[in-house]
């Protein structure tokens, strides 16, 4: 808390008050010129003989009310005791280091725990762990910062009481180089020139601040380079389910019905769960002469279509069919694709059509892909035109 010093006129204590000189400058700022006191302020102003107006006259509140003026300024013990100005310096500086230690435990943290190459308990335990000293760490930053500005400008910056006056919203020229002044003046109130302690802390607390949300940034991993141009589906490579991983020929797909495929073996991919989430894909069956379009009708098995399920929008996964109009409905921002027009956009924020997989027959009569999707599956990235 900040200490104040009282004396008796406001409580029967000691007491330090502002000088007459500002007092009587704060007090004179809300009268009338050349001593005189506004209309209603307690002056001879509309009323008369220092007279407060009344609605009715019938005890209800003023139109206006007298000007109670400032109190007189009460110092803090930093204001008066270079002692106590010195402990609240040094107070301030430890919060600021304190911000300092919390950026390097944010950093240790981040680079010496690592859960990666880890499993089962192991692995959550890592990530528990790691996850409490960031969180702890950046806690720390930021909250002794401000704890530590705080606590600066309580107890060493000035507290003046000032009075302004509401003028038009341009100033003069004048006023303006007031301004200047008056800034100039609090900068230097604030005592960053000769309170090097302080000004060094404070340097000290921010200048590592920006590595807390740089750092992060590896988080994001490697460039994608062409791994998003491409999926799992390769020439002969035949249609599971999902998630049972069940072959499927073109009689198991009825008219109207929807499947939800993977290509075969995904599992054994190097990064099966990567794969599973770029070549997940839809399966529907539509009446042969609902196809009109010369490519998807080419890329058919007897009216079966099979399109990306990733959204072109944002990514999220087209999983709702409407049968009777044919529509693909995305659930995350409402994109709407019609199937029986290659699925192009006929509603919503996606930018493209889903992308279509040629489909084909296997000698034993089970639904293949014949070829990769024709170009990168989901939302739009900066690489995408260089497939």
């Amino acid at each position: 808390m900040t200490e104040r010093i009282h004396d008796g006129t406001a409580g029967g204590t000691d007491d330090v008050q502002g000088s007459p000189d500002t007092t009587d400058s704060s007090n004179s700022a809300l009268m009338g010129t050349e001593g005189t006191s506004a209309p209603g302020a307690g002056g001879d102003g509309a009323h008369g003989d220092g007279e407060l107006a009344t609605r009715d006259g019938h005890g209800e509140l003023p139109a206006r009310f007298e000007n109670p003026g400032l109190p007189a300024h009460v110092y803090r013990r930093s204001d008066i005791d270079p002692k106590a100005a010195i402990r609240r310096e040094r107070e301030v500086a430890t919060f600021f280091g304190l911000s300092t230690l919390g950026t390097v435990l944010f950093i240790v943290a981040y680079f010496a725990i690592k859960p990666a190459g880890k499993s089962g308990t192991d692995l959550l335990d890592a990530v528990s762990l790691s996850t409490k000293l960031l969180g702890l760490g950046l806690g720390l930053a930021l909250f002794c910062i401000g704890v530590g500005a705080i606590h600066w400008a309580k107890t060493l910056m000035p507290d003046d009481e000032v009075v302004a006056v509401r003028k038009p919203m341009r100033s003069s020229d004048e006023d303006r180089a007031d301004a200047v002044a008056a800034l100039k003046d609090g900068a230097a109130g604030a005592g960053l020139g000769r309170r090097k302690l302080i000004r060094n802390s404070l340097l000290g607390a921010l200048a590592p601040l920006g590595l807390l949300a740089i750092i992060p940034l590896r988080d994001l991993g490697p460039l994608p380079g062409a791994s998003l141009a491409y999926t799992a589906w390769k020439p002969g490579r035949r249609l599971v389910t999902d998630p049972t991983g069940r072959p499927i020929k073109a009689a198991d797909v009825p008219i109207g019905g929807v499947i939800h495929v993977q290509p075969e073996g995904i599992d054994d991919a190097e990064h099966p769960i990567d794969e599973r989430a770029k070549a997940t894909t839809l399966v529907i069956r539509l009446e042969p002469d609902e196809i009109t379009d010369p490519k998807q009708k080419k890329w058919a098995v007897d009216g079966i279509v099979a399109y990306s399920k990733v959204c072109t929008h944002v990514g999220c996964p087209v999983g709702l069919y409407e049968q009777q109009t044919h529509h693909l409905l995305c659930p995350c921002h409402q994109s709407t694709f019609d199937v029986t027009k290659d699925c192009a956009v006929i509603f919503g924020p996606a930018a493209r059509p889903l992308p279509q997989l040629p489909l084909a027959v296997d000698s034993q009569g089970y639904l293949v892909s014949s070829e990769d999707f024709q170009e990168p599956i989901g939302p739009s990235f900066w690489e995408r035109g260089e497939r």
